[in-house]
């Protein structure tokens, strides 16, 4: 059992929680993720590593409630206990030798970049992070970013929050105001990954995205995370999920993304009816 230690509200649909997993925590990196069963019944479900602090022995993970497992999550608080909390799983992203990063996040994706500039932070890197939203009450990890970034730019699709556009937009604005990137990372929605790999392939810009697919065992045997790279099967559970963003096909993986949504959301469905049954 791993016990919940903090819990905080970001927005109405995304929380961020602190777990109590030392064993985890000794050796996470940024770029893993872990995998857990809020109860003995529950499906297993796959969570980036937000953050990781090893003298506490804890894990943060940042979740958007948009089904049937996140919403049981959400109903945890702090001193309640997860039953099973597995990792770290995946690749670490590997982060020496750069100089100067872009690092791009897109709505629930900035709590997957985060610890990527945080740890290009620490390395000496000179860090410039854009985090887009659709509007303002959205808006997360700002100030944590700011902390770890040399330049952050917020953006909101309607400029709710002052400056309007999308993450490639800014991206572009950066590029040509003279800023050399060696690497850019780009963590989000497929789509949005896709439009920041298109952008900078025009520069010759070295991309890595973070892949996230459905998964269920996370050790590779399932198959049920497998994408096309480079025009080769790989697996984002134990290849990724880091992949060089030039080379993934977007088309397969966005085609495979919508397959489960209507799985997704009878399931989620079906939990929201038997609550209220329970409630009458």
């Amino acid at each position: 059992m791993y016990k919940i230690l903090k819990k905080e509200v970001l927005n109405p649909q995304v929380v961020l929680i602190e777990v109590d997993a030392p064993l985890v925590a000794r050796k996470a990196e940024p770029g893993q993720f872990i995998i857990l069963r809020v109860d003995e019944f529950g499906e297993r479900v796959p969570f980036t590593i937000a953050d990781y602090d090893r003298e506490k022995g804890t894990i943060t993970i940042i979740y958007q409630i948009v089904g049937k497992s996140t919403k049981q999550l959400a109903q945890l608080n702090e001193g309640d206990y997860i039953a099973d909390f597995v990792g770290p799983l995946g690749t670490a992203s590997h982060l020496d030798s750069y100089k100067k990063v872009a690092v791009i996040g897109g709505g629930l994706g900035t709590a997957i970049a985060y610890p990527q500039a945080k740890k290009l932070h620490k390395l000496g890197a000179c860090v410039h992070s854009v985090a887009g939203f659709r509007n303002k009450d959205l808006i997360i990890l700002e100030d944590e970013l700011k902390k770890v970034s040399d330049k952050t730019v917020i953006t909101t699709d309607d400029g709710s929050n002052g400056l309007q556009g999308f993450v490639t937009d800014r991206l572009k604005e950066l590029i040509e105001a003279g800023n050399e990137y060696d690497l850019v990372i780009a963590i989000g929605p497929l789509v949005m990954m896709r439009a920041v790999c298109n952008l900078t392939k025009e520069y010759n810009i070295k991309t890595v995205i973070s892949m996230n697919p459905v998964m269920i065992d996370g050790t590779g045997m399932c198959g049920g995370c497998r994408i096309t790279v480079g025009g080769k099967t790989k697996f984002a559970c134990i290849d990724g999920p880091d992949f060089d963003g030039h080379e993934v096909d977007f088309d397969s993986a966005i085609a495979r993304q919508a397959m489960f949504k209507d799985m997704e959301r009878q399931s989620y469905e079906e939990d929201c009816n038997l609550l209220k049954k329970g409630d009458a």
